[in-house]
Order: C-alpha cells, then structure tokens, then sequence
C-alpha cells in the first residue's frame, strides 16, 4: 500500500513542480496553453482505454454507464458551487483582484483537491489486481497537473498571494493525493469488479467533465486554435502507452 502512496505523490508533485516553475520563471501563457491542451489529450484517453474500458470488461456496461454519470453529475455539481467562490480561476493565470483574493484563494483550493481525489484513488486501485501501477494513468495525470501548478500560481502571484501560502496549498494537494492513492488500494483491496468498476467509471466522468469545463477552455485561451491539434497528439500518446 505504501508502494501507492508513492505514486499517488510522484503524480501529485507535479502541481508542485509546475508552482515552483511559475514562481522561478517566467512562463509564456501559450506555452501553458500548449502543456494544457497535451495533458488534455493524454487524460482523455487514460479515463477511456484505462478506466471506462477496463471496467466495461470486468464490471459490465450498467455499473460503469451509472458510475461514469454519477460522476459527472457530481464534478459538475461542485464545480458549479466552487467557481460561484472563485474556484474557476484555478486553472487561469490571469489572476484575481483583490478584493476576492481571499475566497477565490480558498476556491482554488478545493477545485484543486476535487480534481486530483479521483485521480489519486485509481492509481492506487490500479495496484490491486496486478501489483503493478497504471503507467498511462500516472503519466496523464503527472502531464496534466504541472500546466495546473503553474497556470494557477501566475493567477495566485499577480493577485498578490505571497508564496509561502502557495506553496503551502500546493504541499497541501501532494499530501491529499498522497493519502488517497493510499486510500484506493487500502479501501478497495477486497471490493468486488462491479464496485471497482462504479468507482473507476466514477472517476473517469469527473475526469472528463474537468477537462472539459477547465482544461480545453484556459488551454484554447491561452495557446489559441492550434491547441486541437495539441490533444490530439497527447490523446494519441496515450494510445501509443496502452500498447507499451
């Protein structure tokens, strides 16, 4: 279990990395927009071949249709809840004002902690069957969260947040995704294919509504039309993993 907490933080570093990179560097938003719209292609299809095909097959197509759903539904719900806060701009680098820096701050906070809980999970459920992680799913998810550290600290630096809370937030995400990559195998080590099933279909409908309710819109904002393209290439990367 422990050998799933390690992943789950090897892939939860990267919103941390991309934070360090945004407070050392000056970062051009259409390259942001480029890595975004990569990590969008390769995350689309890490919730297809991994999650919604695997569960097809072992749990059955009604318990993965209704996980896949329920998911969505439920991302949608509170992405709704936490952008009316701010969480929005937890993806955007053009920054807030200061006025909502405080709650839009805590917002970003919990988009943030809403799109890797899923993700974090079905690493370490990954390990269960075959002891062996899903390199597709942790590559994807790695690709996709460096653009999110660093779109959201450009955002969080302009609106004057000092960087010791920045960091603190994102060492804070890493803990989170650490603990429930752990979760995933320690909870769901005996658990039948139909609940392995709901649960990855579950994370795979929050998966592709954020990507694309956040991902492709700030990737296209910043990178412009060629970002299609962009996916494209990272969707058929993923391909390319599945086989490897």
């Amino acid at each position: 279990m422990w050998i799933a907490a390690m992943w789950g933080a090897i892939s939860g570093s990267a919103v941390l990395l991309g934070a360090i990179a945004a407070i050392a560097f000056p970062i051009k938003k259409r390259v942001i927009g480029f890595i975004m719209s990569f990590g969008t292609g390769v995350l689309i299809g890490a919730a297809t071949y991994e999650l919604l095909g695997e569960s097809v097959r072992s749990g059955g197509l009604l318990p993965t249709g209704s996980g896949f759903l329920v998911g969505a539904i439920m991302f949608t719900l509170l992405d709704f809840f936490i952008s009316r806060k701010g969480g929005h701009q937890r993806k955007r680098s053009a920054g807030q004002n200061d006025a909502s820096k405080s709650s839009s701050g805590l917002a970003i906070f919990i988009g943030t902690v809403m799109d890797a809980i899923p993700e974090s999970i079905m690493i370490g459920a990954s390990l269960i069957e075959n002891n062996n992680v899903s390199w597709l799913l942790v590559i994807a998810i790695f690709i996709s969260n460096i653009p999110e550290g660093l779109s959201s600290t450009s955002g969080m630096l302009k609106s004057n947040m000092s960087k010791q809370k920045i960091m603190i937030l994102w060492l804070s995400v890493l803990f989170i995704s650490t603990l429930s990559a752990w979760g995933g195998y320690f909870f769901l080590e005996n658990a039948s294919e139909e609940v392995m099933a709901i649960i990855a279909s579950f994370a795979a409908g929050g998966i592709i509504t954020m990507v694309g309710s956040t991902m492709m819109p700030e990737a296209f904002e910043e990178g412009g039309s060629i970002v299609g393209l962009v996916a494209a290439i990272g969707l058929l990367v993923s391909l390319i993993l599945t086989t490897i």
